[in-house]
């Protein structure tokens, strides 16, 4: 292995680590934040997932946040109890329902993720403009390949 590889092995080593534990701080922050909501992170998880795609059925979303179809269901109770979401019918297949995301729950999530973001601003206030836009630039790339790899192994 030439010295040009192994710079590489370490370098995607480090990128690894600190993209985790930036994960971690991230989640850390973001239950810390949840403490001041009625929801748990679960549910917020859940929620999301609600405010990005849209109406889904349990098997969907439970798919999603990689939680077993009666974990999910007990989740949406006490989220349907709370006034987060509803179950609705499928106009096409009445035999289908779907998880639909309320006023209230959408209301929790858009303030949520607006005390992540001031976080994370609060982070990058140090850093420069151009630091930023070219950090924005390559987790973007980074993203859009993880997908695309994703759905070409997926489509094999």
């Amino acid at each position: 292995m030439n010295t040009h590889e192994q710079r590489n092995e370490h370098q995607f080593a480090d990128i690894e680590r600190s993209l985790r534990k930036i994960s971690d701080l991230v989640k850390q922050k973001g239950r810390e934040i949840l403490a001041h909501f009625p929801i748990t992170p679960p549910q917020f998880v859940a929620l999301q997932w609600l405010n990005e795609y849209g109406d889904m059925t349990i098997g969907e979303l439970s798919t999603r946040i990689h939680l077993a179809c009666s974990t999910t269901t007990d989740l949406v109770d006490r989220m349907e109890r709370n006034g987060l979401v509803s179950r609705v019918k499928d106009e096409k297949d009445r035999r289908v329902v779907r998880i639909h995301l309320l006023e209230k729950g959408q209301t929790i999530i858009q303030e949520v993720i607006v005390k992540r973001q001031q976080y994370l601003a609060e982070m990058l206030t140090d850093f420069s403009c151009d630091q930023v836009d070219l950090l924005e630039a390559n987790l973007h790339v980074l993203l859009k390949t993880m997908k695309e790899k994703r759905a070409a192994r997926s489509e094999q």
